[in-house]
């Protein structure tokens, strides 16, 4: 749904000026005051840099759990806020010297490229990498790889702000709202302060459960030498890892058979009040048709071996249908908003002409032409270098894929821009198609040069919806792209690292770490090199109708009535059902349903506090998951990667 932003000064609105240049000078005199107003801090950047570089880490588990991407410009305005809020009622130096509203957007510019740092390649490409090839890059070739990447998307931003955001007013619906929300604050505060105390509490209890789980069972290994009857006892009390859904012998045994049942953990939940109702009952439905209904039949035919999730259970015939249906769904959607293409495209040559009257009012404060030039340049020839070294892509090869991901950056931004929906896999996937048809059968060009498309198109994508922020407020966008890119080096140094040390090869794809996105990416290229002939018995045929419903689902979901369209099943929901656990399809179902259950009984209360409360719970247990992985790794994690 197209959200408008409201008619307001920081608009500047068209009725009062027809020329760009005009338009642009009542900005400048009206909304402009980065000039005026601290934003480019030493604070502003490293509060961004550490709230993004915990943040990239909950994002990083959360889509190798779950293959989503969570919300995180909004949540570090609210947190950096709540921080600084505390400072000055306790330090005279920082009531002296408040935290500004403008220094509070660089620094959740700074935390988004960082928090997103796991869409340009963690959760899709380079496990992707590893499940069809065995290939596993160490620590320096990701850092390298995934920084050259999202410089790219940065720097190709740039020419693309002046003509989405100052000359079609796109209203970029996430970076309307986190203007909003930081003009509400800075004007009261007291609610801020109670969202945050709600995510921290959020964040607290989902660590606390995640310990329960996790922790008491690490304890226990390192007590059962000395102290067994002790660390006997840790076992017994441990939180389980599954629940049947009903208690009993006869819960278990269906548990068994099926694999349906509750996750010993918030994480799930909180994704699922996130998610929203729609996709919640998407996700259940569709966990019910695979693990309940289709999956005893293929083990009753012995086409798959187990009820569980792994290399011979369910999960891996139902890979097949699930990927087809998303993958029609994402491109049909993504083919039905052609007149945002054709906007794109069209615009193209108009964001590079000069101003009218060759005196451009916005000189001093846009990012100059010369950034984009050289940046793109050298980010797009690092690509290219990189990808020759690292993945034996030719120059041509590499070529190409840095100017495809150009043209459909700008895809990607517009429909950002109308929508607030980043269509980073269809980006992926057409970039998948193209080496399919021109490299058929090398499956790590096909996977790479998808990675420079969907990671670029991701950065780019979420600059501008900062810069959207920015230009409400009036913050020069000079100085707020300087802190995307040093929110993409924390990011990378963070991310990258805690990748290596978490994502084991033997759990990438397992019930543990089940990266729902790289099996996808992976499916799509084990088609293309290999046909049809790679597909288990009857997989062909069920992706084929899964394709179709998917089809059929977005022409739904585009064309019914507003009435009707909460009714239609999400097939992004039904799809990704088949490729997580089902108890982790069913956990969040249960989140959004007690979201909904609150939206409807007390809508203030889930106005104020369901994001702020699922998104601690997410951090919390994300961040417990991962300190306890370390752990559990102990001396040699290290080493592993420095490998």
């Amino acid at each position: 749904m197209r959200i408008e932003p409201a008619t307001s000064a920081q608009e500047a609105p068209r009725e009062r000026a027809t020329d760009y240049d005009h338009e642009a000078r009542i900005w400048l005199a009206e909304v402009y005051q980065g000039d005026a107003v601290r934003q480019l801090s030493v604070r502003s950047i490293t509060t961004g840099m550490l709230l993004g570089a915990l943040m990239s880490i909950s994002n990083l588990y959360v889509g190798l759990k779950t293959g989503w991407g969570l919300g995180v410009t909004i949540t570090s305005c609210i947190i950096a806020f709540s921080v600084f809020r505390v400072l000055e009622s306790a330090f005279a130096h920082f009531r002296d010297d408040p935290f500004t509203i403008l220094e509070n957007y660089t620094s959740s510019s700074a935390a988004s490229a960082a928090g997103y740092m796991s869409t340009s390649g963690l959760v899709s490409s380079i496990p992707a990498l590893y499940m069809m090839t065995g290939r596993q890059l160490n620590a320096w070739e990701m850092i390298s790889w995934l920084a050259a990447l999202s410089c790219l998307g940065v720097f190709m931003a740039i020419p693309l702000k002046r003509q989405l955001i100052d000359v079609d007013k796109l209203p970029f619906p996430t970076g309307l709202a986190t203007a909003e929300t930081l003009k509400a604050m800075y004007t009261s505060g007291s609610e801020a302060l109670a969202k945050a105390r709600a995510l921290g509490y959020a964040a607290v209890l989902g660590a606390a459960v995640i310990f329960w789980r996790d922790g008491f069972l690490l304890a226990a290994g390192w007590l059962r030498e000395r102290w067994s009857r002790l660390a006997q006892a840790l076992e017994n009390v441990a939180l389980p890892e599954i629940f049947p859904l009903v208690p009993g012998e006869w819960g278990r045994d269906f548990l068994a058979r099926t694999s349906l049942g509750f996750e010993g953990s918030l994480l799930m939940v909180g994704a699922g009040a996130i998610m929203g109702i729609r996709v919640g009952v998407s996700l259940l439905v569709g966990s019910v048709i695979y693990y309940g209904w289709i999956g005893p039949i293929l083990i009753e035919r012995h086409i798959v071996a187990e009820a569980g999730y792994g290399r011979h259970g369910i999960n891996a015939w139902t890979l097949w249908p699930a990927t087809a249906m998303m993958v029609a769904s994402g491109l049909l959607s993504f083919a039905l908003r052609w007149r945002t293409v054709a906007r794109a495209l069209a615009g193209m040559l108009s964001m590079f002409r000069p101003s009218k009257t060759g005196d451009d009012p916005l000189a001093a404060v846009d990012v100059p032409g010369s950034w984009f030039v050289i940046g793109t340049a050298l980010s797009g020839a690092a690509c290219v270098i990189l990808g020759e070294r690292f993945f034996n892509i030719s120059y041509p090869m590499g070529i190409l894929a840095v100017l495809l991901t150009f043209v459909l950056s700008i895809v990607a931004a517009r429909a950002t821009g109308e929508t607030d929906v980043t269509p980073i896999g269809a980006m992926g996937q057409i970039t998948q198609f193209v080496y399919g048809a021109i490299a058929r059968s090398n499956i790590t060009t096909n996977l790479m040069t998808a990675s420079i498309t969907a990671g670029a198109s991701a950065h780019s994508a979420d600059l501008l919806t900062d810069l959207k922020s920015g230009y409400l407020l009036g913050g020069n966008p000079r100085k707020q792209t300087i802190s995307q890119l040093f929110g993409v080096l924390a990011g990378t140094l963070v991310c990258v690292p805690v990748y290596t040390l978490v994502a084991k090869p033997e759990q990438i794809g397992s019930q543990e770490l089940p990266a729902p996105s790289a099996k996808v990416w992976a499916g799509v290229a084990e088609m293309m090199a290999n046909g049809i002939a790679a597909l288990p018995e009857g997989a062909l045929g069920a992706a084929a109708i899964a394709a179709v419903v998917g089809i059929m689902l977005t022409i739904g979901e585009e064309f019914a009535p507003e009435r009707y369209r909460r009714w239609i099943p999400s097939p992004i929901g039904l799809g990704i059902a088949g490729v997580i656990p089902a108890f982790n399809s069913i956990s969040m179902f249960l989140g959004a349903l007690v979201a909904w259950l609150v939206a409807r009984r007390w809508p203030r209360v889930d106005e104020v506090y369901t994001i702020p409360v699922s998104s601690g719970l997410i951090a919390g247990e994300s961040l417990m998951g991962v300190a306890i992985i370390l752990l559990r790794e102990g001396p040699g994690m290290l080493e592993s990667f420095w490998k």
